[in-house]
C-alpha cells in the first residue's frame, strides 16, 4: 500500500490523538460545496458527495458534467416494485463513480403532505410504509456498490414556506407513525451511511440542532452509527448543532464551524473537546469506510466523466415505463391502433420536461422527447402532425440549442471581470463555454476573482422560423440584456423580487423583438453579483439582499397568439383519429425553495383539453408532473396517463405505453385529489407565526379521503392495464405471536386477453377501541409479474410487528394491542376484493427497532 493510502488501515482512536484542534474543526465543515475535508499531513482524504435523488450531477452546477436522469421519486414508488428500485440504486452508484463521487445526497422520503409542496415530487408516497420500503431499497441498491446514501430530510420537510425558520407542530404519534416511519424502516431494513437533516423545527428546535431527534431517537433507539450532516446552510449555530450529534456542516466553506467561534465555546465550556472528538470519530470512520469500499475513485484523479450505453438506456427506458399510471381508458382508447392520423399537441411535445427544479435538476446526456418518441414508435402508415395548441411554461424555454460561440462554438462564451471602483469591468480572469442558459454559480467561481465581479455571456442566436419572439432574463444578482448592441431587458436598474434561485431571485423580465430565420444576432448578457439599493418595504426587497446563490437565467421562444394557438389545435383534432396531449408541469413549478400555487394546470391547458375532447373524445392526456393536478376535463377525455417526470428515457418510455409494446403496470403512489379544499392538510400548509400545524394528524392521504368519506378524482393504488386480474382467494400463516409474524398469501389470475403485471395491496385495520385508528393502513404489497393471459400466481407478503403497531403517547413505545385485526386485499385502497381476520392474543410493547 502507499504511503498515500496509508489512512485505510490506520486507528482511528490514534488518529484522533494526533489531530491538532484546529485540524478536527476543519473536519467537521467542509472547504466547499461538495467535498469533505483533508488532512494531508495524516493521508486523510477528501471525499466527494453529489445531488440526486434522480440523478448525479456531480460537483458544478456552473459546468456540469452530463449525466443520466432517471424517473423522479414519485414515478419510483409508482412502480410497487422494491426490486426494481434496488436496481435504480445500483444503477446510481454507478453514475456517482463516474462522478468521482462516494456520497450520494438521496433518497428524499418525507411524506407530501399536500400536492402544492414544493418537492413533492422528490419523495416517494403518502403512505410511510410505501415510503419506507422503497427508500430502503434504493439504500441497499446504492451501497450494494460502495456508495453511500444519505437518507433525508430528518425529519418533516415536506413543504417549502419558511422552511428553515418553521416549526413542523404534530402529534408525537403522527410524527412516530407518519413522518419518522419511512426513516424507521430504511434504518432497519438499509442502514443508510448518512442521514441529512431537515431545515425546520421540531418541539421547538431546528432539527439540526434537536438532541432527541439524533441522538435520542436515531442513535440511541434505532442503533444508527454512520454521520449526521446539516442540509446546505441549515446549520444555525456552533454548540447546539455539535451537542445534539450533527458532525458535518454543509456546505463549505463553514459559517459556523471556524475556529474562532469554536475556540470561544470551548473556552465557554459551552462544547467540551471529547464531543468535538466524538463527531470527529464518526466523520473519520465514514470517511474510512467509503475510501475502503472505493479507493480507486477517492484516490482517483478526480475526473468527472458522463456515462452512456445501449444497455443504460434501455435501463432507463424500462424504469421510466414500469412508473407511468393509466388512469382512465375508455372505449379501450389505448394501446393506439388501426388510426391514421394522430393529432399530437401539447406545450411539452417538443420539450425536455425530464425532472422537477431544485436540487433535483441534472444536465442530462441526453433526451428523448415526447414528439422524438413517437415518431420513432408509430406504426408505417399511420400520420403524426402537431401544433402547440397553447404555452404553460413558468419561465420562457432556455435558449441554448440555438445559441453559437462568437467563434462558432456551440453554446455561449462566459467571460469573468474583476471590476474596478466604479463597477465597470476590467481584466478578463476566465473563460468558460456554456450549454446551458441556466447559469448558476453558487458552487463555483474560478480564482482570482474579487468580492465583486462581473461576467459577461455572449453569443448568437439564430432560429428555424421567422417571426416575434419573446425573451426572459431572471437573476439573481443584476443583469442587462443585450441584443445586436441595443439594451433590450434591464434587470439590473429595478427588479421586482421572485422565486427564482429558490426565492432569491427576481422574477422574469421580458422583453418581445422579430427575429428572420437563419440570420443570427449578437447576444449579450452582463450580469454582476451586486445588488442594487432598495429602500421598499422589507417584504419586497428579497431580491437585492446579499445572496447565498448567484446566478442568470436566459429564455426565449416564439410569441403566439393564444387564441389561435387553442383554435389551430381544435381544428386539427377534428380532423384526426385521436388525439395524444402532452402538458403539465415543468421543473420551474415544481421546485425546491417555494410550493406550488394552485393545482391548476398553467396557462390555458385546462381549457384547451376541454375543446380538444369536445372535437375529438378519443383525446389521450399525458400528464408529465411530480404530483398532482386538478383535471376537470377528467369524465369527458377517454385516455388519462401520469407519465410523471421520466427522466432521459421520457419520450421512448411514453411512446412505448401509449403503443402498447409495454402494458403500463404503475399505480398511484399518491391520492390524486378533486380540488384542493379536498386536500388533508389544506389550510395548514404555510408558516403562521412560525409554525406549520398538521392538524391532519394520521389521517395524511387516502387514510383521510376514507375518514371523511371525500371521493377523490382516483385513489391511492390506482393504476389500470391492458388486461384485467382477478384475486382468487387468500391465505394466512401465523409465523409467531411475539414478536408478531403472519404470512399472507393471494392467489392473482389474468384473466384479460394481454400478458401483464398486477400490484396486490394489503391493507390492515386494527381494532378501534380507546384509540382512533385510519380505517385502513397499507402494511404489504407484492408484484405479480409479466402474468400470461389465462394464468395465475400465487405471491406470499409476511407482516410483521411494525403491520400491527401504533405509538402510544404515555408509554411512548410501540404498542400491539390484543384483539381482532382486519385484512384487506386489492388493487387499489377503494377497491377490495378479499377479506380476512387475524388476532394478536396478547399486548406487547417494543422501542428498538
Amino acid at each position: 500500500m502507499t504511503d498515500s493510502r496509508s489512512f485505510l488501515e490506520a486507528s482511528i482512536p490514534e488518529l484522533i490523538k494526533k489531530l491538532t484542534v484546529n485540524e478536527k474543526i476543519d473536519l467537521l465543515g467542509a472547504p466547499n460545496w461538495w467535498n469533505t475535508s483533508p488532512i494531508d499531513r495524516l493521508k486523510i482524504p477528501s471525499i466527494r458527495m453529489s445531488d440526486g435523488p434522480n440523478g448525479v450531477r456531480g460537483s458544478s452546477h456552473f459546468v456540469s458534467t452530463p449525466s443520466q436522469c432517471l424517473p423522479c421519486a414519485t414515478s419510483l414508488a409508482a412502480t410497487f416494485d422494491p426490486q426494481l428500485i434496488h436496481e435504480a440504486g445500483a444503477f446510481l452508484a454507478q453514475e456517482a463513480k463516474t462522478k468521482s463521487s462516494v456520497v450520494l445526497l438521496a433518497p428524499t422520503c418525507n411524506i407530501p403532505r399536500s400536492p402544492l409542496g414544493g418537492r413533492a415530487f422528490e419523495s416517494f408516497s403518502e403512505d410511510p410504509h410505501l415510503s419506507g420500503v422503497m427508500a430502503a431499497a434504493y439504500v441497499n441498491g446504492l451501497q450494494s456498490e460502495g456508495v453511500s446514501a444519505t437518507i433525508k430530510h430528518f425529519v418533516a420537510n415536506d413543504q417549502e414556506h419558511e422552511r428553515t425558520a418553521a416549526e413542523s407542530v404534530m402529534s408525537e404519534r403522527a410524527l412516530r407513525e407518519i413522518y419518522l416511519y419511512p426513516f424507521m424502516l430504511a434504518q432497519k431494513h438499509a442502514k443508510p451511511g448518512a442521514f441529512m437533516t431537515a431545515y425546520g423545527r421540531i418541539g421547538g428546535l431546528h432539527c439540526s440542532e434537536n438532541p432527541t431527534l439524533l441522538q435520542g431517537i436515531l442513535r440511541d433507539e434505532w442503533k444508527f452509527n454512520g454521520i449526521v450532516m446539516s442540509d446546505w446552510f441549515g446549520t444555525y449555530g456552533v454548540s447546539e448543532p455539535l451537542n445534539a450529534g450533527l458532525d458535518l456542516e454543509m456546505p463549505g466553506p463553514p459559517r459556523w464551524r471556524t475556529p474562532v467561534l469554536i475556540h470561544h465555546s470551548l473556552t465557554a465550556q459551552k462544547l467540551l473537546l471529547p464531543t468535538i472528538n466524538e463527531r470527529v470519530t464518526n466523520l473519520l470512520t465514514f470517511i474510512q469506510q467509503q475510501a475502503k469500499r472505493n479507493p480507486d475513485i477517492v484516490y482517483g484523479d478526480g475526473v468527472e466523466r458522463s456515462r452512456d450505453s445501449p444497455e443504460a438506456r434501455q435501463f432507463c427506458r424500462r424504469l421510466a415505463a414500469e412508473g407511468m399510471v393509466l388512469l382512465r381508458n375508455q372505449r379501450d382508447t389505448l394501446p393506439i391502433s388501426q388510426v391514421k392520423q394522430i393529432a399530437v399537441i401539447g406545450p411539452h411535445v417538443q420539450e425536455r420536461i425530464i425532472s422537477g427544479g431544485g436540487s433535483a435538476a441534472l444536465k442530462p446526456t441526453y433526451v428523448t422527447t415526447p414528439w422524438q418518441g413517437i415518431q420513432n414508435a408509430v406504426p408505417k402508415g399511420v400520420t403524426t402532425v402537431y401544433t402547440v395548441g397553447c404555452y404553460a411554461h413558468k419561465y420562457l424555454p432556455t435558449l441554448e440549442n440555438n445559441l453559437t460561440t462568437p467563434d462558432g462554438k456551440s453554446g455561449w462564451l462566459c467571460t469573468f471581470y474583476n471590476q474596478d471602483a466604479n463597477g465597470k469591468p476590467t481584466k478578463a480572469v476566465a473563460d468558460f463555454i456554456l450549454n446551458d442558459t441556466r447559469v448558476k454559480l453558487n458552487d463555483f467561481l474560478p480564482s482570482g476573482l474579487a468580492d465583486e465581479w462581473t461576467i459577461k455571456l455572449s453569443g448568437k442566436l439564430m432560429v428555424e422560423t421567422s417571426g416575434l419572439y419573446e425573451l426572459g432574463l431572471t437573476v439573481a444578482g443584476r443583469a442587462k440584456l443585450f441584443v445586436d448592441g441595443k439594451l433590450t431587458i434591464d434587470n439590473w436598474t429595478k427588479q421586482t423580487p421572485g422565486d427564482f434561485f429558490y426565492g432569491q431571485g427576481t422574477i422574469e423580465e421580458t422583453a418581445v423583438i422579430e427575429l428572420k430565420a437563419k440570420s443570427a444576432v449578437d447576444i449579450l448578457v452582463v450580469y454582476t453579483n451586486t445588488s442594487p439599493i432598495d429602500d421598499g418595504p422589507d417584504d419586497e426587497v428579497a431580491a437585492s439582499q446579499p445572496a447565498l446563490m448567484r446566478g442568470v437565467r436566459l429564455g426565449g421562444c416564439p410569441k403566439i397568439d393564444p387564441d389561435q394557438a387553442i383554435q389551430e389545435a381544435v381544428d386539427l383534432a377534428a380532423k384526426s383519429d385521436v388525439v395524444i396531449y402532452i402538458g403539465g408541469l415543468t421543473p420551474e413549478w415544481e421546485s425546491e425553495g417555494f410550493d406550488r400555487p394552485s393545482l391548476q394546470l398553467p396557462g390555458r391547458q385546462d381549457e384547451l383539453i376541454t375543446k380538444l375532447s369536445r372535437a375529438n373524445p378519443n383525446t389521450v392526456v399525458c400528464i408529465q408532473a411530480g404530483s398532482a393536478v386538478s383535471m376537470p376535463w377528467v369524465d369527458d377525455v377517454n385516455g388519462i396517463i401520469q407519465a410523471w417526470y421520466s427522466g432521459n428515457e421520457a419520450g421512448n418510455a411514453l411512446a412505448d405505453v401509449l403503443f402498447g409494446k409495454i402494458n403500463p403496470s404503475g399505480r398511484l403512489p399518491l391520492t390524486l385529489p378533486v380540488r384542493i379544499e379536498d386536500v388533508p392538510s389544506h389550510l395548514c400548509t404555510r408558516s403562521e407565526n412560525g409554525k406549520i400545524h398538521y392538524r391532519e394528524d394520521l389521517f395524511v392521504g387516502y387514510k383521510h379521503y376514507q375518514a371523511r368519506y371525500i371521493k377523490p378524482l382516483f385513489s391511492f393504488g390506482h393504476g389500470l392495464s391492458y388486461t384485467k386480474f382477478e384475486l382468487l382467494r387468500v391465505g394466512c400463516a401465523m409465523l409467531s405471536e411475539q414478536p408478531f409474524g403472519l404470512e399472507v398469501s393471494i392467489t392473482v389470475k389474468n384473466i384479460g386477453s394481454t400478458t401483464g403485471s398486477e400490484v396486490i395491496q394489503v391493507y390492515v385495520a386494527y381494532p378501534q377501541r380507546h384509540l382512533i385508528h385510519p380505517k385502513l393502513q397499507l402494511k404489504g404489497f407484492a408484484k405479480a409479474r409479466d402474468l400470461r393471459p389465462g394464468s395465475s400466481t400465487t405471491v406470499t407478503i409476511k407482516l410483521d410487528k411494525y403491520a400491527v403497531s401504533y405509538w402510544d403517547e404515555s408509554s411512548h413505545k410501540w404498542v400491539a394491542s390484543a384483539g381482532e385485526y382486519g385484512l384487506s386485499f386489492g388493487t387499489s385502497c377503494d377497491n377490495i376484493a378479499l377479506e380476512s381476520k387475524f388476532e394478536v392474543k396478547e399486548t406487547f410493547s417494543w422501542l428498538e427497532l
